[in-house]
């Protein structure tokens, strides 16, 4: 399921976003200042984010600064500034698409669907971390070169963990994301399960991890970048 943030504060335009991207595999927060965005982005996952340059309590380009300081996730920017300059701007402050109002919807959708796929893609190759190496694609999970067998569910956890390293992820999103067969509930434990035999796989000192971390009243972090 892809999630994505939305920060207009045009609504008509929030909205009809919504209803051009809208599918069985997205949901949709949508936002209307920098102080609303920045509380989602706090403890929530996202697959994308899609950013209006002007915002009513500030530049929307100081919040992509901010975001790209910490998170890696595809940022496509919005803006009535047409001009080179501005655009160039963009880029340069860390957009991973720019596109001027007015725009086309259905160009829009083709744009999200483009960063979408290479957000899918980031993790393809190995992921290097100290002694882990980690290939989602191939599902190989070495530590000091030893494989390591991991559940699926496993698996779920960890790539989500690495997708957001440093970012504290909530119980409740780690929840969506992992568990994403249509369960209408998933047993209050079974996080804290999945987080344990993670732990006792990777860490040197389960009882003192270094790498997962837990944020008490929050959630978990995969604490090393």
């Amino acid at each position: 399921m892809n999630r994505i943030l939305i920060v207009e504060d045009d609504t008509a335009l929030s909205n009809g976003i919504v209803l051009a991207l809208k599918d069985d595999h997205s949901t949709f927060v949508q936002v209307y200042d920098i102080a609303a965005a920045k509380k989602q982005l706090r403890g929530n996952f996202f697959d994308l984010v899609i950013l209006d340059v002007n915002l009513p309590d500030g530049n929307g380009l100081d919040l992509l600064a901010e975001v790209r300081r910490t998170l890696a996730l595809p940022v496509i920017v919005l803006t009535a500034n047409d001009l080179e300059t501005d655009i160039v701007t963009g880029f340069e402050f860390g957009a991973d698409d720019y596109i001027t109002k007015p725009f086309s919807l259905m160009v829009l959708r083709a744009r999200v669907g483009v960063q979408l796929r290479k957000g899918r893609q980031q993790l393809s190759d190995s992921v290097q971390i100290d002694a882990f190496s980690f290939s989602f694609e191939k599902m190989e999970f070495l530590k000091d070169g030893k494989l390591i067998e991991l559940s699926k569910t496993e698996q779920k956890l960890l790539r989500v963990l690495i997708e957001n390293r440093g970012k504290i992820i909530s119980r409740s999103d780690l929840v969506d994301r992992i568990w994403t067969d249509g369960a209408a509930y998933v047993d209050e434990n079974a996080l804290s399960v999945t987080i344990k035999r993670l732990r006792d796989k990777l860490e040197e000192l389960p009882s003192a991890p270094h790498y997962i971390k837990t944020v008490y009243g929050i959630g978990y972090t995969w604490a090393v970048k």
